[in-house]
């Protein structure tokens, strides 16, 4: 069966070869990132694209969008029906305020929906990249195949032309759409372990996302309550990498690892803080707690 693909034209190839190359993203759109984004841009850029996690990302991000439009939207209605009762009151300073509240609320709407759809194209020109990149593959494959000829050679430098063309497209895609993923505040809640939690002892909590990190000294007082030298650190969501914690206990000089655990970010993508319990050690007897804000 491999054999029929010889009958595919040279002509023909070079057709598909041709408009895979036409279809390049940066040649049709603008994603570069924004400046600031830039050194997180070069740590995140992996010529290996995972199509399945982006989907994840982009369906938790588009969620977690929508919810914050249908949360102003609900505010939107509830400040224009007031807006109307005073209006009938004729509560003048009030009814001005509230026209300030409105506009307000209307402009960050605008700005909501206008995110979604630049969320929505990037993740649309990503799918066209995945499909196209996925067919060359194919089509490279079949005529690695077929019986060595110059026309088939010389099929395959341009289909592999157009699969790394697509990759490179692929990742950047990655690279822009990361950059409108937003932020995540996380706050430190304490350790929780009951028992192995003593007065006196003190520990430190070392957190990564990519190139990010955040490291915290905290100290166990005699009434149980707890002291951190930090209480927030804000993080830029990265679609490759998980939230990476570590905790170690500091003995003088010393220190002992308590546990290493990683933590998915796909469902801090909404509107309410979210609280992570996260087991540090096996068996549960010490926990971590953190809470997300996006």
């Amino acid at each position: 069966r491999s054999c029929s693909f010889t009958g595919f034209s040279t002509v023909q190839s070079r057709k598909l070869a041709k408009s895979l190359s036409r279809s390049s993203v940066r040649s049709r759109m603008s994603l570069k990132p924004p400046k600031a984004y830039n050194s997180l841009q070069k740590g995140a850029l992996i010529w290996d694209p995972k199509p399945l996690q982006v989907k994840k990302i982009f369906e938790a991000l588009k969620k977690g969008l929508n919810e914050y439009l249908e949360a102003h939207q609900a505010e939107l209605d509830y400040l224009a029906g007031r807006h109307k009762d005073t209006k009938r009151n004729s509560r003048l300073a009030f009814y001005y305020d509230l026209d300030k509240q409105i506009r307000s609320v209307e402009r960050y709407i605008r700005k909501l929906e206008f995110h979604i759809s630049k969320v929505e194209e990037l993740y649309e020109a990503y799918c066209i990249q995945c499909r196209l990149r996925d067919g060359a593959t194919n089509m490279k494959q079949a005529f690695s195949l077929s019986p060595s000829t110059k026309a088939s050679r010389e099929s395959l430098v341009e289909l592999y032309k157009n699969v790394q063309e697509c990759t490179e497209d692929m990742c950047f895609i990655e690279g822009a759409l990361e950059v409108h993923l937003g932020e995540f505040h996380v706050k430190m809640k304490g350790l929780v372990g009951f028992a192995r939690l003593c007065p006196g002892d003190q520990y430190e909590v070392f957190v990564r996302l990519g190139r990010q990190k955040w490291r915290l000294k905290g100290k166990i007082e005699t009434d149980d309550s707890q002291t951190w030298d930090e209480e927030e650190k804000i993080f830029i969501p990265n679609l490759h990498e998980k939230f990476e914690i570590k905790v170690t206990e500091l003995r003088g000089l010393a220190t002992i690892l308590v546990g290493v655990v990683t933590c998915d970010s796909i469902n801090f993508f909404t509107t309410k803080p979210q609280a992570i319990i996260v087991d540090i050690t096996e068996l549960g007897t010490i926990k971590l707690r953190l809470e997300v804000l996006w």
